[in-house]
C-alpha cells in the first residue's frame, strides 16, 4: 500500500509565500511523475505543476513563475513552493504520483492521491 502525505497548507496574505510538501511511504518500488494538483469548491480538480523522476516539469499558466516545483528522490518527497500568492490560489491542493510497486510475479503501477491540503490566501 502507497500513501501520500501532504503538509505545508495555511492561512497567508496576498503577496506571501507557503511551500507545500508530499511525502510517499509503503512498498514503493519506484515513483515516476509527481505533482500538485488545486480544487475550489463547485469547480473541477486543476493542474497545478508536475515534475518527472528526471527533473522535467510542466506548470499552469495561471502560476508560472510563481511557483516552483521540486522533488527529492531520496526522500521520495515533491515540493511546490508557491511565492506571491494570489486569492485566486486558494484552494485545497492535493498531491498525486504515478508509482510502481512490486506484485506476485512482477509490478503494478497506481496512481495515487493525497487527501489535500488547504490553502487560503487573504485580500
Amino acid at each position: 500500500q502507497v500513501q501520500l502525505v501532504e503538509s505545508g497548507g495555511g492561512l497567508v496574505q496576498a503577496g506571501g509565500s507557503l511551500r507545500l510538501s508530499c511525502a510517499a511511504s509503503g512498498s514503493i518500488f519506484s515513483i515516476n511523475s509527481m505533482g500538485w494538483y488545486r480544487q475550489v469548491p463547485g469547480k473541477q480538480r486543476e493542474l497545478v505543476a508536475t515534475i518527472t523522476s528526471g527533473g522535467s516539469t510542466k506548470s499552469a499558466d495561471s502560476v508560472e513563475g510563481r511557483f516552483t516545483i521540486s522533488r527529492d528522490n531520496a526522500k521520495n518527497t515533491v515540493y511546490l513552493q508557491m511565492n506571491s500568492l494570489k486569492p485566486e490560489d486558494a484552494a485545497v491542493y492535493y498531491c498525486n504520483a504515478g508509482v510502481t510497486v512490486r506484485v506476485f510475479g512482477g509490478y503494478r503501477s497506481l496512481e495515487v492521491w493525497g487527501q489535500g491540503t488547504l490553502v487560503t490566501v487573504s485580500s
